[in-house]
């Protein structure tokens, strides 16, 4: 029997039965990396940075403590010569701060600098309004599952760790 991938007026996802199926997913978490890489290059190039430093960006807006280099190497899988790299470049584009606050003075906080969120958030504002817009078109209680099976997939992919890493 010859696969018939019908797709719905949905943007590609297939209708019936199967629409839930673990291909559909995977097609559609792979256009929305897509979609989000398109935009996260952009704001790379149009910020002279890599973009493995919006990646480091991302952890740094994220983290709800202070963050170390050392964590922040941890977390991106990167030596410890390409996060000095990746920090020294975010630090002269006014994205970030690093400080020494604690009482060992050997320890240094990564923050994000005020002047990067707002490029950040004037360069990131249609991603905004695109998810508000797609939000829009949920219940509450749809959203919450939605929100569940993003959480879990961060969980089941934080888990991975790359060959060697």
């Amino acid at each position: 029997m010859a696969n018939t991938d019908v797709r719905s007026s949905s943007g590609g996802v297939p209708e019936g039965k199967g629409e839930a199926s673990l291909h559909a997913f995977a097609v559609q978490l792979r256009r929305l990396n897509g979609e989000i890489n398109r935009l996260v290059h952009g704001f790379a190039h149009g910020q002279g940075l890599h973009p493995t430093d919006v990646q480091a960006l991302s952890v740094i807006l994220d983290s709800a403590e202070p963050l170390t280099p050392g964590r922040l190497r941890e977390h991106l899988g990167l030596t410890s010569g390409a996060v000095t790299a990746c920090l020294d470049r975010l630090e002269r584009a006014g994205h970030i701060t690093r400080s020494r606050e604690s009482e060992d003075r050997r320890v240094i906080h990564i923050r994000y600098a005020e002047r990067g969120r707002a490029a950040a958030r004037s360069s990131f504002k249609p991603l905004a309004d695109a998810t508000d817009h797609a939000r829009q078109r949920f219940s509450e209680e749809e959203l919450a599952v939605a929100l569940r099976f993003l959480a879990a997939m961060n969980e089941e992919l934080g888990d991975l760790r790359a060959p060697g890493r």
